[in-house]
């Protein structure tokens, strides 16, 4: 199976290309990114050819794509490999608005081919072992749901709101809110956010708290903020806390690690799942089988009007309805 890859703008593209060289049967067959330098030392760093155009990259004899761009041009990037008959997994968000992000999964309908959100978390094991207590019943009914997602500031196009759409709220409510979603069944209908710029020299947001109330009247909380420092001794965290009729539940993805602390300071050796192979290994399953995304387009447009209600929510400081 031939893949290509569209921009190493984000950093996950590394990662998914790490994951790729390692499942049989599958090759890199080019990588198409528009900054030159970066293209260039890429695809001599996973030994294939490199594209300046990703039309071209398109041209070629590939089965799939996996396109890590900056969200304002996952919808050029999509249409153009959906035309082209590729399927696709597309980072998140699956856009930068609501109306790209259903005029991508238009598109992708129309010239049937695969569509796939990268939502990594999905594929963490304390995270999935969670979903497992949940549906068995032992938690009763979820009548709430505490969670965070803090992570480092990026910097770079992630704090240009004409290439990513906004900061840290669209950037971190989507991971927490797709669990929330695929845990329990049930859709946001109204948000209450408070978002601001606290700690960076940005003019975009790097703190979000969210309130969100769900369709069966469970509600939720969110921490979805770039509060980590860059000595801070892990990148960041996706936590959730889960309250029941019949018990709590306490989960956090990314505690599969060790402290260590020396006369330099904190750090961590993370020893736990690599998300992102487990997110790449069922997209490639999904091509060669032809069976439906485990995660779809659907699930990153609703993940994504969350976090654009956030946003609203804050700019008129009252509850915004979720479309």
């Amino acid at each position: 199976m031939k893949i290509g890859m569209i921009s190493f703008a984000h950093s996950h593209a590394f990662s998914y290309a790490h994951a790729l060289t390692q499942l049989d049967g599958v090759e890199i067959a080019g990588i198409a990114d528009e900054n030159e330098e970066r293209g260039k030392r890429v695809s001599s760093q996973f030994n294939t050819e490199y594209y300046q155009n990703y039309e071209d990259l398109l041209d070629q004899s590939i089965d799939a794509v996996i396109i890590s761009s900056e969200n304002s041009k996952h919808y050029e990037h999509v249409v153009a490999a959906a035309k082209k008959g590729k399927h696709i997994l597309c980072e998140k968000p699956l856009a930068h608005t609501i109306e790209d992000a259903q005029k991508i999964i238009d598109v992708c309908k129309e010239h049937n081919v695969i569509l796939q959100t990268a939502f990594p978390v999905r594929f963490n094991t304390p995270v999935v072992k969670a979903k497992q207590i949940i549906e068995s019943g032992q938690l009763g009914k979820i009548v709430a749901i505490k969670g965070t997602n803090r992570g480092t500031n990026p910097g770079g196009w992630f704090v240009d709101p004409a290439k990513s759409g906004g900061g840290a709220v669209i950037d971190h409510t989507v991971h927490v809110v797709d669990i929330i979603r695929w845990y329990t069944g049930v859709e946001v209908k109204e948000v209450y956010a408070e978002v601001g710029n606290l700690i960076s020299d940005y003019d975009v947001d790097d703190c979000g708290l969210l309130t969100m109330e769900f369709d069966n009247n469970m509600f939720a909380t969110l921490d979805c903020s770039w509060s980590r420092n860059d000595k801070y001794p892990t990148w960041g965290d996706v936590t959730l806390e889960i309250v029941g009729t019949s018990g709590t539940l306490t989960v956090d993805a990314f505690e599969q690690k060790i402290n260590v602390y020396n006369e330099d300071g904190a750090r961590f050796n993370f020893w736990g799942d690599n998300m992102d192979m487990g997110l790449v290994e069922d997209f490639i399953t999904s091509v060669r089988t032809g069976k439906a995304p485990s995660i779809t387009g659907e699930d990153g447009l609703k993940a994504l009007a969350v976090a654009i209600a956030a946003y609203e929510s804050s700019k008129k400081q009252e509850p915004v309805k979720v479309n």
